[in-house]
């Protein structure tokens, strides 16, 4: 490891972190995400130079980023997320799709290649950052939640889906016959999953779960790990094979260890965002370009620009076809939600920095513009939805209950 202080830098503001968090969630309550980042930008080499990439530290970011949409794809319930809701929120991406590829092309200046970097961005959701949320506001197994999830999935799985088609440097016919492999692979590993596993495979998982022989977790690594593998096997994005695990690995963990299956994902979690997540936000704040945002005109000038075109290409489509029940308030909730992102954004900029796509400056701009989103857009939504519960009576917010 050529900069051996790095890793200790960035598990010491990952460890800062949740105290600032914690300090200021008195006053405020800002994204645990935004403190992660901003501390990487101040110790990176624009600010203080203290921490520094090198080949360990890009793995383990990319471990991250695959870890956080993996758990993001184990949050989807199909019980939940299906019929009328799964069909608008599946409409109102590919509305976002088509209109944040028109609307990049007049942002780029008819730049076909940016175009879809840029429009594929636009497009998505941080599901795994959103969540939370709605959890710690106990509104996650609502009606609003329910809605939200089936959303917020789209805004995953979509953009993976354009990364792989539109992004992968081939033609579009051999990209999507290659997914469809993958489709049909992945289809296969979750009937398997489906079907119901013999009964050793449930007590040993009981009995190592508070022992050195940890079964279950050592399985849905291998899950992850195996379909990262073939994702990559296919020349698909990794975070197609992370998604996929996830999906897997609910579906497993449910049908054979039910009860248990709540604590196994606790460990897996405990893994993830204590060390390998936290770890993908630091870095990609040591990675973030701050000179470049600052030193052009055109950079700062396009932030609220696209901070504007996450509204209007992702939140609005959602607002529109969200679910008639929903009313108004809920409904521009929704498009606030839908409209946060970050780690999406990140991983489409890094490919078009890769393929010399994007200059660093309008990378800058668009993930400045997804870190300005995840601080303001659940902040407005969380207000907007509590001052109008506050305004109900609490016969009308039991009534309200009782029909979500």
């Amino acid at each position: 490891m050529s900069h051996p202080g790095t890793l200790i830098l960035i598990m010491a503001v990952a460890v800062l972190a949740p105290l600032l968090a914690h300090a200021v969630g008195r006053w405020i309550r800002v994204p645990l995400v935004i403190f992660e980042i901003v501390l990487g930008i101040l110790i990176g080499p624009h600010l203080l130079d203290w921490a520094h990439e090198d080949q360990l530290i890009d793995s383990l970011s990319d471990l991250g980023l695959s870890m956080l949409i993996f758990l993001a794809g184990y949050e989807i319930e199909f019980a939940a997320v299906r019929g009328d809701t799964l069909r608008r929120a599946v409409w109102a991406w590919l509305v976002a799709l088509v209109a944040g590829l028109a609307l990049a092309l007049a942002v780029t200046g008819a730049d076909v290649s940016k175009s879809m970097v840029v429009g594929t961005a636009l497009t998505s959701t941080a599901l795994g950052t959103v969540l939370p949320l709605l959890r710690d506001s106990g509104v996650l197994h609502g009606r609003f939640g329910t809605v939200m999830l089936a959303f917020g999935a789209v805004g995953e799985f979509g953009p993976i889906l354009a990364v792989s088609l539109l992004l992968s440097g081939r033609d579009i016919g051999r990209s999507s016959l290659l997914l469809i492999g993958f489709s049909l692979v992945t289809a296969a590993a979750l009937f398997w999953a489906m079907r119901p596993r013999p009964p050793w495979f449930s007590q040993v998982i009981a009995k190592t779960l508070h022992s050195s022989g940890q079964f279950a977790v050592r399985f849905v690594m291998l899950l992850l790990v195996s379909m990262l593998a073939l994702s990559h096997a296919f020349g698909l994005d990794i975070l197609l094979g992370a998604f996929a695990a996830g999906l897997l690995t609910r579906l497993v963990l449910h049908g054979a260890a039910p009860d248990s299956s709540t604590e196994v994902l606790g460990k897996v979690e405990a893994m993830g965002f204590g060390f390998l997540v936290p770890l993908f936000y630091v870095v990609t704040g040591i990675e973030f370009d701050l000179a470049a945002l600052l030193d052009g005109g055109r950079a700062l000038l396009l932030l609220p620009v696209f901070l504007l075109l996450f509204l209007v290409v992702r939140g609005l489509p959602a607002y529109v076809l969200a679910p008639r029940d929903l009313g108004r308030t809920d409904r521009r909730a929704l498009g606030l939600y839908a409209s946060t992102c970050l780690p999406l954004v990140v991983a489409i900029t890094t490919i078009g920095l890769d393929e010399k796509v994007l200059r660093t400056s309008e990378a800058a701009a668009l993930v400045g513009a997804a870190m300005i989103s995840v601080l303001v857009f659940p902040l407005l939504a969380q207000r907007s939805r509590a001052e109008v519960a506050g305004t109900r009576s609490p016969r009308e917010s039991a009534v309200e209950e009782e029909t979500w």
